[in-house]
């Protein structure tokens, strides 16, 4: 059996000896992993610094064997499928190609020697392991094993509709694969719109959905994915699955599945993968039936960190300073879907200490959090945000996050709160961070109570990153450039980057999204400013001057880093009202 040799150099000596990374860019992440577990390839990639395949290259030259692109390899579809798929999906690894006795293995570890004795065993064959990215290996899995996939959701629609034959099963459209993993056991034996549902479930968390979208119309239903803050469709089934397929959903969320008249709210858990998911699920009458949607919430990744939200350094280096002060308002604003949540956790995360008594009210409780009192809003039994920050007050609290300010209640109660030495976290639906003053002001809070209370206004949107596997350099037209008012005045020597497409972004050119942001400190001149009810422009300019980024000029940084494009940050920011 070849073994990977043992390390040679360390991971950052050899991108540095390749002239990936600088001695400064180095010595940065060393000094961030000297406070946290991740490992230096990882901070390296989040930093910005590298990408995942330099890292991986340079990891496979450490340990003396191969890297492969496995995008760019010849695979043998019947090799890949020599090992039951429970094993390949335990150790992630595929075996990609078969010489004599030799059976090269792409793999996420390969000095995982109980892996490579397991596929050894099974095989028969002596094993060469190569290092193959993640995301490649999973990519690999959908294409392998999507033929079958779709097949048994033929014969579960065949069987739905009680052996009417392969003309009706036909009419399902399925666009890419699904990597089924738990709740396989026995599958074949249940009810055909069991294995539909469980599918269609596995196949959203598996493309990273955020939400699935179950929508009927006159001749069929159409089930969509939100990818990355775009809806996608990847299923057409036909309209007699519809009335079962909402069934099922309703009993799997504890819904009344005779109510069809009016919305409803359920909550469903899956564990896929070996990890926990809570599906958030809303239906709503239409005229051809009732629509679902689920939200999907991954429960680890709310603890991604402040770092790897996509600040730039010195706007991260802010809003650390402001959310250890003892006392104050810190607001989050932006519209749904902008990423205000994941924000709010992760500064929950980073101040969560046996020290501090934190406690949030919530609606829904999306998360659950170690080490949190979490409450959740009921109208019905009087729980409301402002009635329960009431009763906050009354429980030693340090740290205090409100879900939302809804009315003048809420906001006079947090304002209260973070005057009388509690740190309050809470969130806004506005354009940006000035606008913030603007509507607690109309909303009925007292000026002067604002300028005593807020700290920092977080403003932000959520824009899709360029695909890292299929990502290119490009002139963009200067014209177009400049009548956006790109920050650059040599606008003719300026290189932006692109997705060209490939598998591993469904050939969108983007794969996962990355945080724009604008922060407003509070300061002495905005504090008067505000007292004054001065017009909301004099805030902007105060602001500027006193450093602030807008959302248009971070946005238009992370451009001109690599991260999104000029399209993505007109999408987000400008159409929102953004400056």
């Amino acid at each position: 059996m070849a073994t990977p040799r043992g390390p040679k150099k360390p991971i950052g000596q050899i991108l540095l000896e390749k002239g990936l990374i600088t001695q400064e860019q180095l010595d940065e992440a060393l000094r961030i992993q000297k406070n946290t577990t991740e490992q230096l390839g990882r901070i390296l990639v989040d930093l910005g610094h590298v990408s995942e395949k330099d890292v991986l290259r340079a990891q496979a030259e450490q340990l003396g064997i191969a890297f492969l692109e496995l995008d760019r390899t010849s695979v043998d579809q019947e090799v890949a499928k020599a090992i039951p798929q429970s094993v390949v999906q335990r150790y992630n690894a595929v075996p990609i190609r078969r010489t004599g006795n030799r059976l090269t293995v792409a793999m996420q570890d390969p000095t995982n020697v109980f892996a490579l004795d397991d596929i050894r065993l099974i095989t028969g064959y002596e094993i060469d392991p190569v290092l193959a990215a993640p995301d490649d290996i999973s990519a690999l899995l959908r294409s392998v094993d999507g033929d079958s996939r779709n097949e048994e959701l033929r014969t579960a629609l065949e069987a739905l509709d009680g052996g009417a034959g392969a003309a009706l099963a036909d009419d399902v459209n399925i666009i890419g694969g699904a990597d089924e993993d738990v709740d396989r056991r026995g599958l074949e034996d249940e009810a055909p719109i069991i294995r539909i549902v469980n599918v269609i479930i596995q196949q959203a968390i598996k493309d990273r959905a955020s939400d699935i979208h179950v929508e009927p119309d006159r001749r069929g239903v159409r089930v969509r994915y939100r990818i990355d803050g775009v809806l996608h469709e990847v299923m057409n089934v036909p309209k007699y699955v519809h009335a079962p397929l909402v069934s099922r959903i309703k009993i799997m969320g504890d819904m009344n599945i005779a109510e069809r008249r009016l919305p409803q709210d359920g909550r469903i858990h899956v564990r896929v993968e070996g990890k926990d998911y809570d599906l958030r699920v809303s239906t709503l009458p239409t005229v051809f039936g009732e629509k679902v949607v689920a939200r999907i919430l991954d429960q680890s990744s709310i603890l991604i960190g402040l770092n790897k939200l996509g600040m730039l350094p010195d706007m991260q280096a802010q809003l650390e300073s402001i959310i250890v002060q003892p006392n104050g308002m810190i607001l989050s604003t932006g519209p749904t879907g902008s990423g205000k949540t994941t924000t709010q956790y992760s500064i929950l995360n980073k101040l969560n200490s046996v020290e501090k008594n934190i406690t949030t009210i919530e609606d829904p409780v999306e998360y659950q959090l170690s080490g949190l009192n979490q409450t959740q809003v009921n109208t019905r039994a009087g729980v409301t945000f402002a009635s329960a920050l009431r009763a906050f007050l009354r429980q030693d609290p340090d740290i205090i996050m409100v879900g939302e300010i809804r009315d003048l209640e809420t906001a006079e109660t947090a304002v209260q709160a973070s005057l009388t030495g509690h740190l309050v976290l809470s969130t806004l639906h506005t354009n940006d961070a000035p606008s913030a003053v603007a509507r607690l002001v109309d909303m009925g809070v007292e000026p002067f109570l604002i300028a005593a209370s807020v700290i920092g206004v977080l403003a932000q949107r959520l824009g899709r990153r360029i695909c890292q596997n299929c990502k290119e350099p490009y002139k963009p037209p200067v014209e177009a450039l400049r009548r956006i008012n790109f920050p650059l005045e040599a606008l003719d020597d300026v290189v932006l980057y692109r997705g060209r497409g490939c598998e591993q972004c469904r050939h969108t050119g983007y794969r996962g999204r990355v945080g724009i942001y604008e922060l407003m400190l509070m300061n002495e001149e905005i504090q008067d400013l505000i007292v004054r009810r001065a017009p909301l422009s004099e805030l902007k300019r105060a602001a500027l001057a006193a450093g602030m980024k807008t959302l248009k000029m971070d946005g238009f940084q992370k451009v001109l880093e690599g991260l999104t494009t000029v399209e993505e940050v007109m999408r987000v920011v400008f159409t929102a009202g953004g400056t």
